[in-house]
């Protein structure tokens, strides 16, 4: 993934081109595609597998601890939940009535337009609970039993308290920034383990987590997107 790497043995680009960009016989590239194209291609989990771990790698460099790591999975999911709200509102079916794509305007839709839309598209199911927190009212949770970002990784013991759904937190980050709603952060937390410790033990063998991978993402929205919620409930919108 180095750039450096990529171009070490590259010749000086040709006369017209950009930087070296390699363009196919007939002078099409991706962005000349139908965006409804690859609609309902799914990516093998091998080839993910691989590039998700090249990321872990790249942002793994100079890090200086575990919230570091966590802080550069996230940037690096923030520009893809951007433009995946684009992309999937213009794939939404729309009305006669409303020809143009609708954004969420009040953060139930955009947080179940998360869980369900969002989540189907990148993992092909909904996300597994959706909940608002009971002590504070401008946070929610989001939970995933089994997140396919930590299916693949192998943590040594040191780094065992690593999350790396902190990349997807990233893309849900993006996503309620690009629709208008900001938040203080997104950010991934595992809760399998904790919640098997919280049930107990049956004699003198703990319990064994049902989902010892289940993640919840942590979504607390700014001041401002709640004052604009509570007005657009008073008015009915």
């Amino acid at each position: 993934m180095s750039a450096s790497g990529a171009g070490a043995g590259a010749g000086p680009p040709p006369s017209g081109g950009t930087g070296g960009l390699r363009y196919p016989s007939n002078k099409k590239t991706i962005y000349d595609r139908n965006l409804n194209r690859s609609k309902n291609a799914e990516l093998s989990r091998a080839a993910f597998a691989y590039l998700f771990v090249e990321m872990i790698s790249y942002a793994q460099r100079r890090v200086r601890g575990i919230a570091d790591l966590e802080k550069r999975l996230n940037t690096q999911g923030y520009p893809l939940g951007l433009r995946l709200l684009d992309l999937l509102l213009h794939r939404s079916p729309t009305s006669t009535s409303s020809p143009s794509p609708q954004r969420p305007t009040r953060i139930l839709p955009l947080l179940q337009f998360i869980a369900q839309t969002l989540w189907r598209h990148l993992f092909s199911r909904p996300a597994d609970a959706l909940e608002r927190s009971e002590a504070d009212a401008g946070q929610y949770m989001l939970f995933d039993n089994e997140p396919l970002v930590n299916q693949y990784i192998s943590l040594p013991r040191e780094m065992s308290q690593l999350n790396c759904a902190a990349f997807v937190a990233g893309i849900i980050e993006g996503v309620c920034d690009g629709a208008g709603f900001a938040t203080e952060g997104v950010s991934a937390h595992s809760v399998g383990l904790e919640e098997a410790g919280a049930a107990g033990t049956e004699g003198e063998k703990k319990v064994k987590p049902m989902w010892p991978d289940r993640t919840v993402f942590l979504i607390k929205f700014k001041p401002e997107v709640l004052e604009r919620e509570e007005i657009l409930g008073r008015s009915g919108g």
